[in-house]
């Protein structure tokens, strides 16, 4: 009895958050994303990808690499999916981190940390594994195809590493903090 009430309530609280547009997200992306959130605090975007850079250090990325809370708000007013836009925000922020990742030797100090990152990300990979190009909006689909196109280097631009998780940080908890019930979004 208490299973059919508790799928009930869950029933409920879908229906909720799709009357409010907000598409549930599964348990294990919750979870890796508040890993994420806990290894993107700012005292460790800080150190790992400011001190430990030269000043004024870029890196080249895609301009389609770069997905500031501004993106996503234009997408959404485009009546773009939330799911959509966690799989487009989880392609381009993975590839960040690989950006950044690439250009460390191995014994930088940050190489560890960039790599847990993308430990997390293979992670998350896990739980997006279930989606296709063809299950996400057109406008998605299409920006994931150039993030991860190798012959668009003619659109590119310079970004420092910690603005790319900044900008990973502050669109992750757009998309995540509600779903999630994150105390601070």
């Amino acid at each position: 009895m208490a299973t059919v009430n508790m799928q009930q309530g869950y029933a409920a609280v879908l229906c909720v958050l799709a009357v409010l547009g907000l598409e549930a997200t599964a348990p294990g992306e919750c979870e890796l994303t508040r890993l994420l959130q806990d290894k993107l605090q700012y005292e460790m975007r800080l150190q790992y990808m400011k001190h430990y850079f030269p000043i004024d250090y870029t890196v080249q990325v895609q301009y389609e690499e770069v997905l500031r809370p501004s993106n996503i708000t234009r997408l959404r007013n485009g009546t773009v999916s939330e799911t959509a836009l966690r799989y487009l925000w989880f392609h381009v922020s993975s590839q960040a981190v690989l950006r950044i990742r690439e250009v460390l030797p191995e014994k930088h100090p940050s190489w560890k940390y960039t790599q847990e990152l993308c430990q997390l990300f293979d992670a998350l990979g896990e739980e997006y594994s279930k989606y296709r190009q063809t299950d996400v909006e057109a406008v998605v689909a299409d920006l994931v195809k150039l993030v991860h196109s190798a012959g668009a280097e003619s659109r590119s631009k310079a970004v420092r590493p910690k603005a790319l998780l900044d900008n990973c940080l502050k669109v992750m908890r757009m998309l995540y903090g509600v779903p999630c019930r994150w105390e601070s979004t």
